[in-house]
């Protein structure tokens, strides 16, 4: 499996806590009841998953390894959900029978792994006929932000560049649509959402976030241990982050993808 790019550092995890099926599965809520079995593939911290688990009968919850997948445990907890089952998975090879699960859903998941069309064929495998497979993912290289700082041109070039030294796609929401025709579905319905901050508050936020990531996540190490950027490089770009936050014009846009597929 492709590395993580993010890591699971706190600065990762501020971000990832936030999500919920109103800003990151509106496109699948119409598709669930309270008879869904859900699948839900890289589940992170589980706020999307536990969201599920108050709609659905049932929420599986998967990750990478038992580090990663003990966040979605502990969130089941703290939150008293008993309708919640755990496994570690390797998504382009799903231990799970065929035809188990009602809904397959991945929350920005399919622009980190090796192959995505394998991925959502081994989705399609475990969902039942006529089931469901959801996928939402971010889009790089259409991120919009306003002012125009050099050092954010920067950081986008250099998360790009390490991501796909990881084997993955950065730019995957456009491609959703391809990956899924290639997977071998025929019945797809393509769309798109975003995530937007312009607010003083959503930019401390989404501003202040990138500002700790660039500097202290996985990402700023494999960054620094691949010699594709020096600590004052993440530094400047650190920083310009948090210039932008402060400005009273700031403005930045992030572009998703979104596919349901009928198994």
């Amino acid at each position: 499996m492709a590395p993580y790019t993010h890591g699971h550092h706190e600065s990762v995890l501020r971000s990832h806590n936030v999500r919920d099926i109103a800003n990151s599965a509106a496109y699948l809520r119409p598709h669930l009841d309270a008879s869904t079995h859900l699948l839900d593939i890289g589940a992170g911290p589980g706020t999307i998953s536990a969201d599920f688990a108050g709609v659905v009968s049932r929420v599986t919850a998967t990750e990478i390894d038992e580090a990663a997948l003990s966040l979605s445990r502990d969130l089941a907890a703290e939150r008293g959900l008993h309708n919640f089952e755990f496994s570690v998975e390797d998504v382009h090879a799903l231990t799970f029978a065929d035809d188990t699960f009602d809904v397959v859903h991945a929350h920005q998941v399919l622009q980190h792994v090796d192959d995505p069309v394998q991925a959502l064929r081994e989705m399609r495998r475990v969902a039942v006929p006529g089931g469901i497979v959801a996928a939402r993912d971010a889009d790089y290289a259409g991120f919009l932000w306003f002012p125009l700082l050099p050092e954010l041109d920067r950081w986008l070039a250099l998360y790009s560049a390490a991501a796909r030294a990881n084997g993955g796609e950065p730019d995957a929401g456009r491609r959703l649509l391809a990956w899924a025709r290639a997977a071998g579905f025929d019945d797809i319905t393509a769309t798109a959402s975003v995530w937007s901050y312009a607010s003083p508050a959503e930019r401390a936020w989404w501003g202040g976030m990138w500002a700790d990531r660039i500097l202290e996540s996985a990402l700023a190490r494999q960054l620094v241990d691949g010699e594709m950027a020096t600590r004052a490089d993440l530094r400047e770009i650190s920083d310009a982050w948090k210039r932008w936050a402060d400005d009273g014009d700031g403005w930045f846009l992030v572009p998703h993808g979104e596919i349901i597929c009928r198994a």
